[in-house]
């Protein structure tokens, strides 16, 4: 893709001196014996495959809308930042601060929870096909009458497994959650998931923004204290439909990476390895709806 006037998209780092320990969907992890460096790149994934084009801009409006929620919600839960200023960082990062500059958290290291945190707010995506079935999603019965995109009476936790690259994550009841995490952790886990999403669904509405359901992961740090990491509330993690727009029974028109994956369904992707091509008025489509996101959400403008 021709880049004339965007800066570099960034799809993998190499920080020569730096330990590199996980190449994730979408962020690099570099240690730093108690605590990790966490760099956002610019690739990324639908179905769980990651593309082979980068979206420009894309890993610095994860970085800092991550950064906006996780101030937004530190009263409610620990967060693992430290900071995400590069000045702040081990002076070992110093030859990589252009690369790393709104892009990456310095963050404490935890044994992140085997599970991903769904809530949803709205039926949409998987959930809208589970419904469809039984009227069932994850366990959870819900009221008849529901269409697509409809707003849910009250949140639900609905959480999934946590797979590796290039496998789909698969929805589990509450009762496998308990099973895996044990059931004192996951109702601590739930509970706070669910006012995350309160609070920033409610502070989204007010932007112009629904946030019909998000992903969230937790760890836990070696005094057993839970902490919220990876990232938070994102168009990455969420799906971010425009309020103005929003009209229950369809998809909804979103600032998130459904754009791409409407692409994909588009050209009957199979949702396997290899990706196809992403054209580029497909990637910087998104990258201005990513950006747009950025800026009603916190007001931060990164061009």
């Amino acid at each position: 893709m021709t880049n004339n006037y965007l800066e570099p998209v960034i799809t993998q780092t190499n920080l020569p001196g730096l330990k590199l320990i996980n190449r994730g969907k979408v962020r690099d992890i570099y240690d730093f014996r108690e605590s990790l460096l966490i760099v956002a790149t610019d690739r990324i994934s639908a179905f769980d495959v990651v593309m082979n084009e980068g979206i420009p801009y894309k890993g610095k409006v994860l970085t800092q809308i991550s950064d906006f929620w996780f101030e937004q919600t530190k009263d409610i839960v620990p967060n693992h930042i430290i900071s995400s200023i590069v000045y702040d960082f081990p002076s070992e990062c110093k030859p990589y601060w252009t690369v790393l500059g709104d892009r990456s958290m310095f963050v404490k290291k935890t044994k992140p929870l085997p599970v991903e945190c769904i809530v949803r707010g709205y039926l949409s995506g998987s959930g809208w096909n589970e419904y469809k079935k039984n009227k069932i999603v994850c366990g959870i019965q819900l009221p008849d009458g529901l269409v697509e995109s409809s707003k849910l009476p009250a949140p639900i936790f609905t959480p999934t497994t946590k797979e590796d690259v290039g496998k789909h994550d698969e929805n589990i009841s509450f009762e496998q959650m308990c099973s895996i995490v044990g059931r004192e952790l996951a109702n601590k886990v739930r509970d706070i998931s669910i006012k995350i999403y309160q609070r920033g669904a409610q502070l989204a509405e007010k932007k112009g923004i629904i946030i019909g359901d998000t992903k969230m992961e937790f760890g836990v740090n070696e005094n057993g204290e839970l902490i919220l990491i990876d990232e938070l509330l994102t168009p990455d993690s969420s799906r971010f439909w425009p309020k103005d727009k929003y009209q229950p029974g369809r998809g909804q028109e979103s600032f998130d990476k459904q754009f791409v994956r409407d692409y994909l369904l588009s050209i009957n992707f199979n949702k396997k390895p290899p990706a196809p091509k992403l054209p580029d008025d497909v990637v910087l489509k998104t990258s201005a709806l990513y950006l747009e996101a950025l800026k009603q959400l916190s007001g931060r403008t990164l061009v």
